[in-house]
């Protein structure tokens, strides 16, 4: 998700701000920008400096969602920055930030596939999970969602290449995807790939989820497993929720429009707002699933994010 991608012109109507509004505006997005940058850094540090996480799969595919996460809201951010300096850019600038876009908006509902995969086969096939699961093949499954991401947008860059002039690439332009990929055949292309992928995603969901609940129905008797089995309901359902917010940067233009019509002298908070809501505010809710919620990546936390000195509590996965 990002301010290119999702139909929020910022820069359209920069001009109409105030000195005061402008530098509101970019310290609010900053600010925010790195309190999330920081808690999804304090997440990869806290990965990376205890070996109980990056053997266990779940905690890999988590740490690759977060570091999307980054991208997206560093590209989301710049670009949003960028908007009021410069307004225009150089077009292959542009072109390599909507590339690492396009992939980190598409990464992150086939990254929730895979996990809520993940816990699935823990749920519903434990005695397979070491042998289905493995270190490897995750790293695999990180190498084909990037591969996947791929599939929609690089079609999108040799049609630009093969119908553009070479001087459009040495020019500058207000840094848009309907900007740069102008051709017809991008927008019909792009709500295809978007709609399938989504609907592959919701299935996924849907299919673990009650597959999920069954199994919780079965092991009734015995209550350590009923506790994972609920544990896991509740990640699917709030995979489910992240999805949802994904969902909002195909449909934030159709709200903006709907808003600016009801309140149009309320335009520019609108989309300000807007942008908020849906390019920055998301970004939180990973942090909250793993970090904040499970409870050995918390105990090895507090002690980076608070900058505590106190020795973490080490408990095995679950």
């Amino acid at each position: 998700m990002n301010s290119s991608s999702s139909g929020f012109n910022v820069s359209t109507l920069s001009y109409r701000d105030s000195y005061n509004t402008v530098v509101a505006k970019n310290v609010i997005v900053l600010t925010l920008g790195l309190i999330i940058n920081y808690i999804n850094g304090s997440l990869i540090h806290t990965f990376r400096k205890h070996q109980i996480f990056y053997v266990n799969p779940r905690y890999i595919l988590f740490i690759h969602l977060v570091v999307n996460d980054m991208i997206q809201l560093t590209t989301s951010i710049s670009l949003f920055v960028l908007s009021y300096i410069f307004y225009r850019i150089n077009v292959s600038l542009c072109c390599l930030i909507m590339i690492f876009s396009v992939f980190t908006t598409l990464n992150t509902p086939l990254n929730l596939a895979v996990m809520a995969v993940e816990c699935y086969i823990a749920i519903c096939l434990p005695l397979r999970h070491a042998e289905l699961c493995t270190i490897r093949r995750t790293y695999i499954l990180i190498g084909l969602i990037w591969a996947m991401s791929a599939v929609p947008m690089l079609p999108d860059v040799f049609i630009l290449l093969a119908t553009e002039p070479v001087e459009l690439f040495y020019s500058s332009i207000y840094c848009h995807r309907d900007n740069l990929f102008r051709h017809p055949i991008h927008l019909k292309k792009k709500e295809v790939s978007y709609a399938v992928y989504l609907v592959v995603v919701w299935l996924t969901l849907l299919y673990t989820y009650i597959k999920i609940i069954l199994a919780a129905k079965t092991a009734k008797a015995s209550k350590s497993t009923k506790g994972d089995t609920n544990k896991a309901r509740n990640t699917i359902l709030l995979h489910g929720f992240q999805l949802l917010l994904c969902m909002l940067t195909y449909v934030a233009h159709l709200i903006r429009k709907a808003l600016v019509y009801s309140f149009p002298e309320n335009n520019q908070i609108i989309i300000f707002a807007l942008y908020i809501i849906v390019q920055l505010l998301p970004r939180l809710v990973s942090p909250i699933v793993y970090g904040l919620r499970d409870n050995t990546f918390r105990q090895h936390l507090k002690k980076y994010l608070l900058c505590s000195m106190r020795p973490s509590i080490k408990h095995g996965p679950h």
